[in-house]
């Protein structure tokens, strides 16, 4: 994803060709299906571009998992892969990869793998992390782990919503604008969405549409931030990472998305 700016015709483009090069899109073949024949007593190597993928993967229960996007990449899409990135994808069973990364293709390519090439839809919504979650189990033969992983996310995840809910201000759900990709947080936050915005840049118009919402709160993609986005209309704005670190863990994205906003709302 792209931490600054977006040009969505080249993002589409990139999209498009990674589509006919790996042969795999958001349909059967690329989404399902049972993948490299693996032990059945073992656990698959999977290669992933970035920790957000990563993130998902070891939710779904892999253990051995590369990450070759590092964290310190801020354009993640810009990243020249490395012979020793192209040496652990030769290894792996599994490539997981968003449809933004053009490289992944060429990635399995270049290295001569025969791993099953996955595209993940990268949202930290609860719903869609379980339903991708439970996809990943299925393609790596992990059930079992995932559906542990599931039971503690969901008891996190309602411990948050609650706590965010006990401070609104006033007792009344905060109104907030968001990014596209962080209206993830406004869901935990059980704030109410008047407006998003995002990913190519807002136009003056856009703006004036959104500060006429009133919003308390605006919520920012830390890593595409565009500055402040309503600067003149008294909204605090928060900002939301979605990348999850070096470990591989999805809670702490929540957890520290739900700290901010308790920031932003006066929470103690």
């Amino acid at each position: 994803m792209a931490r600054t700016r977006v040009r969505i015709p080249a993002v589409l483009a990139l999209s498009a060709a990674l589509f006919l090069t790996a042969g795999c899109g958001n349909d059967a073949s690329s989404t399902s299906g049972e993948g490299p024949e693996l032990p059945r007593t073992g656990k698959p190597s999977v290669v992933v571009t970035t920790t957000w993928e990563g993130a998902f993967a070891k939710a779904a229960g892999a253990e051995d998992i590369k990450v070759i996007v590092p964290q310190s990449v801020h354009h993640a899409p810009d990243y020249d892969p490395k012979p020793s990135d192209l040496a652990a994808v030769a290894k792996a069973d599994f490539v997981l990869y968003a449809p933004f990364e053009p490289y992944a293709a060429k990635i399995k390519e270049a290295a001569g793998s025969k791993a099953k090439l996955v595209e993940v839809e990268l949202d930290n919504d609860p719903d869609k992390v379980s339903a991708e979650v439970g996809r990943l189990a299925g393609l790596f033969g992990t059930a079992d782990a995932a559906a542990q992983w599931k039971t503690g996310f969901d008891a996190e995840y309602a411990k948050l919503n609650k706590e965010l809910q006990a401070g609104w201000p006033g007792g009344r759900s905060p109104s907030v604008v968001t990014q596209v990709f962080t209206a993830w947080s406004a869901k935990l936050a059980g704030a109410t969405t008047v407006g998003t915005y995002g990913p190519e840049a807002v136009t003056p118009a856009q703006l004036a549409e959104l500060a006429a919402k009133k919003p308390s709160l605006v919520l920012d993609n830390a890593h595409m931030s565009t500055g402040a986005v309503l600067p003149d209309s008294g909204a605090k704005q928060v900002k939301i990472v979605n990348y999850p670190g070096e470990d591989l863990d999805l809670l702490p994205v929540y957890r520290n998305a739900a700290a901010e906003l308790k920031k932003a709302m006066g929470t103690p």
